[in-house]
């Protein structure tokens, strides 16, 4: 089930760097270069296959912005919270 917007709210200010477009979640991450970039991205398969829940990648040589949206509910789920923090911690 989707959450309301005073639900996103409260959550999103625990994941610092994170915003809300529309019904996603997103975030840029930059790195060194598009080496760097690419070991990120494939650090991020192995939590998306546990959590059943597949975020949508952008690629831009040494930047990488990942959205986040539960297609089933419509809109952003607790789900993915979860995944943007596990994603947070992954790029630290």
């Amino acid at each position: 089930m989707s959450l309301t917007q005073t639900e996103i709210d409260s959550k999103i200010t625990a994941i610092p760097q994170w915003q809300q477009k529309d019904r996603t979640l997103t975030r840029t991450f930059k790195f060194k270069n598009f080496v760097k970039a690419i070991a990120f991205v494939n650090q991020l398969v192995e939590p998306a296959e546990a959590a059943g829940h597949h975020p949508d990648i952008e690629i831009s040589y040494n930047k990488v912005t990942i959205s986040l949206t539960t297609h089933e509910s419509g809109g952003i789920t607790q789900m993915d919270f979860d995944l943007a923090q596990t994603i947070s911690q992954l790029a630290q």
